[in-house]
């Protein structure tokens, strides 16, 4: 691909936007983060505080341990860990640099001005709203479509910032129209690597950093060590399985280190680098290649989440798992036509695995969609492989991709409604 073209330009610019750092499950993040920003346009501790939320929003937000609030969960945790101590310049790393004293506030803040929530019935996908009050002030906060997108901010009826929002469109960020797989494995192949060192390097420091701390500490249900215990450490396969879920472990476990995420998702990130960097290091890859793999497996989950949406019963992993996927198959060799069969053949194994929520089980998950990409490798070096017609799938790697893509976001729409009636009637 010419480096002067547009095309390169907005693929470089795709994995400056995907790739950035984050500390904590980004549905709850992203409630801290409108928070820390309402209570500094209020200019002091509010004495009411009012956040309302998507359907979406709730469910990834319910059952996550939020990072530096002591073990608690949930959107009143990260409401009120964002106005007490959240830095909003830091955006997605809102409420990382705390300490005991901040937590101690938090615990403060709620028992003297209990958060309240309320469901958006209708509306966005992806919608938060805050509300703060204290004496005659009154600020007004709107996220809207993916995590930092500040749409509204209003003070005392003054609007200090609007932005326009058409339906689910992400405006403001790069064409993710311009994605495709086959000119994906021609950046991958081509790419400068100074323009994407920065971004893929840190999701390697980052990503491994949380997997490891995940195989060490405890959290959540363990998959990681579960996997490891269980199966040894022997198998590259087992390990990058146990490696991707153990990051996911500490990080909806509340584990205080940042993750590189992808498509708006600590878990996805984890799922599209990790297992393609367990496999680089047992072949003995060069960086170069390692980043090129890397490349290629965050832009292809990315194009498959473009066509879903960052939030929906679709669950995620299965869209990165399938990148991971064809990053190893890359990093082994593979050729284009390996690459297109990795990701089909994954996606006809497993592509009915629901998302419900942010929690211990999205390791379990993880694991499955990692095996799943995998698989899909090995199925094509044997001659072996799902067609067109077989199910979801359809002929060309694109027209599967389209049929995913309306699976996630149109037909298990109202799988999600349900979702989360299930969920809420367990909460009550």
């Amino acid at each position: 691909m010419q480096k002067t073209s547009v095309k390169y330009r907005t693929y470089v610019q795709i994995l400056a936007e995907e790739l950035v750092p984050a500390m904590g499950c980004t549905e709850p993040i992203a409630i801290a983060y409108g928070a820390a920003k309402a209570r500094e346009t209020l200019g002091r501790l509010p004495e009411r505080v009012l956040v309302q939320v998507s359907g979406n929003i709730i469910k990834n937000a319910k059952s996550v341990v939020v990072p530096n609030t002591g073990g608690r969960k949930g959107i009143e945790a990260a409401a009120a860990a964002g106005i007490v101590a959240g830095k909003a310049g830091r955006e997605l790393e809102v409420i990382a640099q705390m300490e005991e004293r901040d937590r101690l506030d938090i615990d403060a803040f709620l028992r003297e001005h209990p958060v309240q929530v309320e469901g958006l019935e209708g509306g966005l996908t992806f919608d938060v709203r805050v509300t703060l009050w204290a004496g005659e002030d009154q600020v007004k906060l709107r996220i809207a479509n993916y995590h930092t997108n500040i749409v509204y901010l209003e003070k005392n009826g003054e609007v200090l910032h609007r932005l326009p929002v058409d339906g689910e469109e992400e405006n403001g960020l790069a064409d993710r129209s311009l994605l495709n797989v086959w000119d994906i494995y021609d950046f991958a192949e081509t790419v400068d690597l100074a323009d994407v060192q920065e971004v893929i390097g840190r999701q390697i420091t980052y990503n491994m950093a949380i997997s490891q701390e995940g195989l060490t500490g405890n959290y959540g249900a363990n998959i990681g060590k579960v996997l490891r215990n269980t199966y040894g450490s022997e198998d590259v396969v087992i390990r990058a399985k146990a490696a991707a879920a153990a990051g996911s472990d500490a990080r909806m476990g509340g584990c205080e280190l940042p993750v590189v995420i992808n498509s708006g998702s600590g878990n996805q990130g984890i799922t599209a680098s990790v297992p393609v960097i367990v496999f680089a290091e047992e072949w003995g890859a060069s960086r170069e290649k390692l980043t090129r793999a890397l490349v290629l497996s965050n832009l292809v989950t990315i194009h498959q989440k473009s066509r879903i949406g960052r939030l929906s019963a679709y669950c995620g992993a299965v869209s990165a798992g399938a990148g991971a996927g064809a990053g190893i198959a890359y990093l082994d060799g593979g050729s284009y036509q390996d690459i297109i069969h990795t990701v089909v053949n994954a996606l006809a194994v497993v592509s009915g695995i629901i998302c419900d929520g942010a929690k211990a089980s999205c390791a379990a998950k993880i694991a499955a969609a990692v095996d799943a990409g995998i698989l899909g490798y090995h199925m094509y070096q044997e001659g072996q492989q799902f067609y067109g017609g077989d199910g979801i799938l359809s002929k060309g790697v694109e027209a599967t991709l389209e049929n995913v893509g309306r699976l996630g976001k149109v037909g298990m729409s109202g799988t999600d409604r349900e979702i989360l009636k299930i969920m809420l009637k367990e909460k009550a």
